[in-house]
């Protein structure tokens, strides 16, 4: 059902509402983070998220929209316990992040558009480091990693060649496959396709459908692309200012926009109407400078 809120309402949890139903994949509630920016003389509270409430269940992919500043990398980074929860509560899979971080740690992982490498080493290293830390089976690691570089479009012969030798789109693949390599049940994807040719953004975007359609995986995705969360997603939340604004799968948020034109609304109008905003308008997310 559509969501369109300026303050989200609390979600109950399914004991509360008199349910069965499953454990969601991904609980948030009243979840907010600040940030105090500036030098010492100027400093002042920004505050990133502000009040988030949302529900995901297994085998979903959300999407998490929002130009740059509006909160949705804090939220990821938030999730993945990268970043200290202030207000509110996060439950993946019925741990609570602060309580039960490491049994978090080892049902998510996180593609980042600035993920973090060992640049003298290659792909197979630092894809097998990874597999390592997370307890995979060397066997099954060397096998898989191949074949997700390959489904992913870098050839064998390339898994060798240091990782500096390569492009930023291809840094980019291999940090998609570093996190499908350890078959997380929470995949956290931010901005995953930023900098990718047309081919390569399409060979990724297949690609996350399969792992949802083979592997039971849900997915969070943040994206500045309309086109691809409206392909990839089952829901998509609006981010704007640090707050959910708007919720609802593709087809009741373009049900909330009065368009007259020919085909209908756009997810451009859909954006465009609930946050006032075009995605150009994107300023610099604060950042902690601890991370």
């Amino acid at each position: 059902m559509i969501t369109t809120l300026e303050r989200p309402a609390s979600l109950a949890m399914p004991a509360e509402a008199g349910q069965s139903a499953a454990v969601p994949a991904l609980l948030i509630e009243h979840l907010t983070k600040t940030f105090e920016v500036g030098n010492r003389r100027k400093r002042k509270t920004v505050t990133a998220v502000n009040d988030v409430s949302l529900r995901m269940e297994r085998g979903e992919i959300y999407g998490v929209l929002g130009a740059n500043g509006s909160g949705k990398s804090t939220l990821v980074r938030l999730v993945s316990t990268l970043l200290s929860v202030e207000q509110g509560r996060v439950e993946v899979f019925g741990n609570d992040i602060v309580r039960d971080e490491m049994a978090v740690k080892r049902l998510i992982n996180r593609v980042s558009v600035d993920a973090a490498f060992f640049k003298k080493l290659s792909p197979a290293e630092n894809l097998m480091y990874a597999a390592r830390l997370y307890g995979v089976d060397a066997r099954h690691a060397r096998a898989e990693m191949v074949r997700i570089l390959n489904r992913l479009g870098i050839a064998t012969s390339r898994i060798n060649r240091p990782l500096e030798q390569m492009s930023r789109g291809m840094q980019q693949k291999v940090s998609i496959a570093r996190a499908f390599l350890t078959s997380p049940v929470l995949l956290l994807l931010d901005e995953p396709t930023t900098g990718l040719d047309p081919r390569s953004k399409l060979e990724v975007q297949e690609f996350v459908e399969e792992i949802r359609r083979e592997h039971d995986a849900t997915i969070v995705l943040t994206t500045h692309d309309m086109d691809e969360a409206e392909r990839l997603c089952d829901r998509i939340g609006l981010l704007n200012d640090g707050r959910l604004v708007a919720e609802g799968t593709v087809a009741e948020l373009k049900a909330t926009v009065d368009n007259a034109r020919a085909g209908g609304a756009t997810m451009h109008d859909v954006f465009m109407t609930h946050t006032g905003r075009s995605l150009d308008d994107d300023i610099e997310e604060p950042r902690n400078e601890d991370e």
